[in-house]
């Protein structure tokens, strides 16, 4: 369905059961699927490329050029996954010529004012609060949660199923499973209670906690809590996922319980 005063260039193509409400402007080298919603006063810049059922609610702007003095007009996209909800005001600016796109996955929820700049990857059922602001680059692994005005660094990654608290300044990875907080950012024990809602066994929740009190709370130094963990603790898909997150850090990963003077 669309309504009257809306802005629809013809080369657009727009699937089964959209409604585009009145004051959406929709350019050339669009694609939205089936059964979108899209708000009034949206903007859907070249390049986005939107999956079905997302709502976009008013004054988002999608798929913006990058704001990034390298870029010179190559042609590139901004992906929005499945049942994605973008709330009021959202900023998505497509990728450059690092990575061609940038990428919001499926099941999704970004709410009102969040900023996901250039070459982003943010996987499936991420909740990104009010204000969250992500520079250039920057992964964020599936399941993740970023609470209200946290800002993420240009390059960095954030793993899966963890949580960031509010107002944080990421400047560092957070490895999946664990919640971060404090400045500088820090561990602050595993994001237990996410992993129960997923459906993670008490025995699977114990074996995350046990990896991570020999990576954060002993004192060691990365290099060697990561032999430790591989010698003295079976391989197991979670346990290989923490270690190869950790080894290919390679601008690091936040802070533990302790100080930095750890042994070799």
């Amino acid at each position: 369905m669309e309504y009257p005063l809306t802005s629809i260039n013809p080369n657009a193509k727009i699937g089964s059961n959209v409604t585009i409400d009145p004051f959406v402007t929709i350019h050339e080298n669009v694609v939205i699927d089936d059964g979108t919603w899209i708000g009034s006063s949206v903007t859907i810049m070249p390049g986005a490329r939107i999956g079905k059922n997302v709502r976009i609610f008013p004054g988002a702007v999608i798929s913006a050029i990058p704001q990034d003095l390298k870029f010179i007009g190559e042609d590139t996209i901004t992906e929005i996954g499945d049942n994605t909800t973008i709330r009021e005001f959202v900023t998505i600016n497509r990728g450059t010529a690092a990575l061609g796109k940038t990428v919001v996955g499926s099941d999704c929820l970004l709410m009102a004012y969040v900023h996901i700049a250039h070459d982003c990857v943010v996987g499936n059922h991420c909740i990104l609060a009010n204000n969250v602001t992500l520079a250039g680059h920057v992964t964020i692994e599936d399941y993740a949660i970023l609470e209200g005005l946290v800002a993420v660094q240009q390059f960095m990654r954030i793993g899966a199923h963890s949580f960031v608290a509010g107002s944080s300044l990421v400047r560092k990875n957070v490895p999946p499973y664990v919640r971060a907080a404090k400045e500088p950012l820090s561990y602050i024990g595993i994001n237990s209670v996410g992993l129960k809602r997923r459906g993670f066994s008490e025995e699977k929740i114990n074996e995350i906690q046990d990896i991570y009190r020999i990576i954060f709370q002993k004192g060691y130094r990365n290099s060697f809590a990561i032999e430790l963990i591989e010698k003295e603790m079976p391989a197991t898909p979670v346990r290989d996922e923490i270690i190869t997150f950790i080894r290919s850090s390679d601008k690091g990963i936040m802070r533990g319980y302790v100080n930095e003077d750890k042994p070799e």
